[in-house]
């Protein structure tokens, strides 16, 4: 399992991530900085339209045919931003990540990173066009987002079922790596491993891993098989001296259901406990030293939250979630994450050295949020 967290980078996006290897750095794959690429010709386009036509069944490999299938889906997304320099000054930023258009309508799908703080969203079409884009919804915790460029008629990626993806088979992304200048770029390799647990910032994310090529700038661009379909948005890579080929994409059907919900409110509906804990790795981050050999410890509740309710305490320590073993943020977190809105689960909670179970039921988690 790989740990990283993120950190600010002003210069090339908001949201960038550190490993926690000590050999090796995991960073999201956007934003690059980048400039504005001049708009292909109409002689280069009907040149490509030539070349396509005459190509042998040798040549037209799987991989041609699904970047000729994407590769029009697949959008440039600079972000505008403020940041401040040494003397505390506005200094404007930006950043380059990419984006795959899901309807006609002008609904784009990219990475929440991509579009963290931005003042000014401009999207930059396959077919020269640049837009201004406004953000519908976004999860930080999946790091997904959808924007909407007023747009229509626009070429749409058939999404396809990451249930269904298998180890070794080919892989292709398109994207934008190191920014405009570079838009639309294929890399081609293969699935190299499915359900890689990597845990950013005390949440676990599964995510598919590749060796197709990914470099900054790639962040929200498609993952896609030999049929065309795309099967991942590509989100991060491992970045380090001797380490090539380890990059990773959040699987459709995640993306699916976090846009779907993005769609219909506007953000994503989570369960939570209403609980702030420490376990011994994270007190000593907030100043505090915790001994306890399991569990993770209770420093604070929501006030009428679900703990709360079910009458938890600060000083409690949670031993188990239906009968597994807490033993870190993690854990609770990623248990939390398998249920839904409404759920009730079982804790096991040591209090004042006296072990009872509580039944709490989940609520939806507010916006403000993160536990």
């Amino acid at each position: 399992m790989i740990s990283f967290k993120l950190k600010s980078h002003k210069k090339q996006c908001s949201l960038m991530a550190a490993a926690l290897l000590a050999a090796s750095v995991v960073t999201f794959t956007g934003c690059s900085s980048g400039t504005a690429a001049d708009s292909a010709s109409s002689s280069a386009a009907a040149q490509q339209q030539a070349a396509e036509a005459n190509l042998s069944d040798a040549r037209n490999t799987p991989v041609v045919r699904a970047a000729k299938k994407v590769g029009p889906t697949v959008v440039g997304i600079t972000n505008k931003a403020v940041a401040r320099d040494w003397f505390d000054n506005p200094v404007q930023t930006e950043g380059v990540g990419s984006g795959v258009i899901f309807r006609s309508d002008g609904y784009i799908i990219t990475n929440n990173h991509v579009i963290s703080g931005a003042k000014e969203l401009i999207v930059s079409l396959p077919d020269g066009r640049t837009l201004k884009a406004k953000v519908i919804g976004a999860d930080e915790f999946t790091d997904l987002a959808v924007v909407k460029i007023d747009a229509k008629d626009l070429p749409t990626a058939t999404l396809g079922d990451s249930d269904q993806v298998v180890v070794g088979e080919p892989a292709i992304a398109i994207g934008n790596p190191m920014g405009l200048e570079f838009q639309g770029s294929v890399t081609s390799g293969v699935i190299s491993a499915l359900n890689r647990t990597l845990n950013i910032s005390d949440r676990s994310m599964k995510l598919i891993q590749t060796d197709a090529a990914i470099s900054p700038g790639n962040s929200g661009g498609a993952l896609v098989n030999a049929d065309g379909e795309v099967i991942g948005i590509n989100s991060a890579k491992v970045a380090a001296s001797g380490v090539e080929g380890m990059g990773f994409a959040i699987p459709i059907n995640t993306v699916k259901e976090v846009v779907n919900q993005i769609m219909d409110k506007g953000y994503v509906a989570r369960p939570y406990l209403g609980v702030t804990v420490f376990d011994p790795q994270t007190a000593p981050r907030y100043g505090y030293q915790l001994n306890i050999n399991k569990g993770v410890y209770i420093f604070q509740l929501t006030l009428g939250g679900p703990a709360s309710k079910a009458g938890l305490v600060r000083g409690d320590i949670i031993l188990k979630m239906d009968g597994e073993e807490v033993n870190s943020v993690t854990d609770l977190r990623a248990k939390i994450a398998n249920h839904k809105v409404g759920d009730t689960v079982t804790l096991t909670v040591d209090h004042n050295d006296s072990t009872r179970e509580v039944a709490v039921t989940l609520d939806e988690m507010p916006q403000d949020n993160n536990k």
